[in-house]
């Protein structure tokens, strides 16, 4: 299993080590078969043969012989595990059902290589998008046989047509990859692309920007090595210009995709999946990437001297869709603000994207070979601008009469009890910034004049003086500026 699981296939030594596992086993299950016929009961007995048969199918599978013994091999198996699923415990069953599906690419597979089936390419394919551990080696047996096919397909491909160009391919890798990526378009833009969910188109969406890339690379390598030749050089150039038109076309498509999906999820809460619910602004920066895409690819097709009477209508397209994507734009902005209670940004927004769809649904339908699904959303986004806009405006009119009363109630909230913790800034701290405190509608706290009772400040008092060098000075004598006392005689008996 970690052989078949390796990219790109096994290479030639890891091959023989498998095709060596692979008859080990054989071997063993087939003595397994015949110890269980002797010793089991008859649906152990059963299952055992089931998974000899399905190893002696795998082995032939991967040797690529005998295609008629691998497919009875394998229709034996299926037959038993079908026989096995109608009969014992709900997790038996369920497990034989999924060894049937298992086996049934395969087998499949098998009919084609005989030649009793008519499979295309594109059904090929499909089976090799179904999971299952029985089907890694299928799918690497599956890229080799569609690799061999473009390879050959590739050869009689000589020139890539874009906007009435031809242009020569002479890399077999260029053609390989371009052809890659050409057989995922179908999947995208065919007729069975409606019944492929969304998120199945991504991926295939995803494949093709790989095969264009790598188309892209190896043009890039040839112009590095073509050296002095200018026409190689003009056909190089112009090859990487109209490869990289079309890679622009579908992440165009792609992201047309992508708003769609967002689009059906904009009125739901929750989806089927338990997803959360489109925003608005989700919206704005999906039509942000398809006007930067519509402008880049205009800019493209535009270059150059030489252009054609297809180049110029492609180019004018591009306008024409561009200026559909400001409309879808504008109105999702409208639609942002509307949700913000924002009702004279979301009015202006809504009105503006009502004249953007105008003007794009005129010029659509001055073009003979307009697209009608543009102009069918054009129609739908130009009525829901004029009644969004009416219901901003009847909305405002209305938050207009009730201003005062709303105001009234608000400031009649405001008081200085208590510190709310809420409140990002008082009132006398935004003095100096014009800012509504009670009008805005999507002011969720009462606002508050200033923290009451104010809270505890530090100020600065006088200093405290310590006179501490006085015990330390010694200070000079006075006695002889001192006044002496005049005594008499007797004093000398009472001094």
């Amino acid at each position: 299993m970690e052989k078949r699981q390796v990219l790109d296939g096994p290479n030639a030594r890891q091959r023989i080590y498998l095709i060596g596992r692979l008859r080990k086993a054989v071997k063993w299950s087939t003595l397994f078969a015949q110890l269980c016929a002797i010793k089991g009961d008859s649906r152990t007995s059963l299952e055992a043969e089931a998974y000899a048969s399905f190893m002696k199918g795998s082995l032939l599978f991967e040797q690529d012989q005998n295609w008629d013994t691998a497919l009875m091999n394998f229709k034996s198996a299926r037959a038993v595990y079908e026989e096995l699923a109608k009969y014992g415990d709900l997790e038996s069953q369920v497990l034989c059902r999924e060894r049937v599906e298992e086996l049934e690419p395969s087998i499949r597979y098998c009919l084609h290589k005989v030649g009793e089936s008519n499979l295309q390419a594109s059904e090929l394919l499909q089976i090799g998008e179904m999971e299952g551990p029985a089907l890694d080696l299928f799918k690497a047996k599956l890229e080799a046989v569609m690799a061999e096919a473009r390879s050959q397909q590739a050869a009689s491909m000589t020139e890539f047509h874009w906007l009435g160009h031809r242009f020569p391919i002479s890399n077999p890798k260029t053609r390989v990859s371009i052809l890659k990526a050409q057989e995922l378009e179908k999947d995208v833009l065919g007729s069975s692309a409606n019944s492929l969910p969304p998120e199945k188109k991504l991926g295939i969406f995803d494949k093709i920007f790989t095969a264009y890339h790598e188309a892209r690379s190896c043009i890039r390598n040839d112009l590095a090595s073509a050296g002095n030749s200018e026409n190689v050089k003009d056909d190089l150039n112009g090859l990487d210009k109209a490869v990289s038109a079309v890679l622009g076309q579908r992440t165009i498509e792609r992201n047309q995709l992508l708003v769609n999906n967002a689009k059906s999820k904009l009125t739901k809460r929750r989806d089927d999946k338990n997803e959360k619910a489109t925003k608005p602004e989700e919206l704005v920066r999906l039509y942000d990437l398809l006007l930067q895409n519509t402008s880049d690819l205009s800019d493209l097709v535009s270059s150059g001297r030489d252009r054609k009477p297809e180049e110029v209508a492609f180019a004018e397209d591009c306008e024409l869709k561009s200026l559909a994507f400001r409309a879808e734009r504008c109105f999702f902005l409208g639609r942002s603000y509307s949700l913000a209670g924002k009702r004279v940004e979301a009015y202006a927004l809504y009105c503006h994207a009502r004249s953007l769809a105008e003007t794009a649904l005129q010029k659509f339908q001055a073009v003979n070979n307009g697209d009608q699904m543009i102009i069918e959303e054009l129609k739908i986004l130009y009525d829901e601008c004029r009644s969004n806009s009416c219901i901003e405006h009847a909305t405002g009119i209305m938050d207009e009469l009730k201003a005062p009363e709303n105001l009234s109630k608000k400031i009649s909230s405001i008081n200085l009890t208590g510190v709310d913790k809420k409140v990002e800034k008082f009132l006398l701290e935004k003095l100096d910034v014009y800012e509504s405190a009670v009008g805005e509608s999507n002011v969720k706290s009462a606002p508050r004049i200033e923290a009451f009772p104010p809270l505890f400040q530090s100020i600065p008092r006088n200093p405290i003086v310590l006179d501490l060098a006085y015990n330390h000075i010694d200070f000079p004598s006075l006695q002889h500026r001192m006044r002496k006392d005049k005594s008499g005689f007797l004093s000398r008996f009472w001094g």
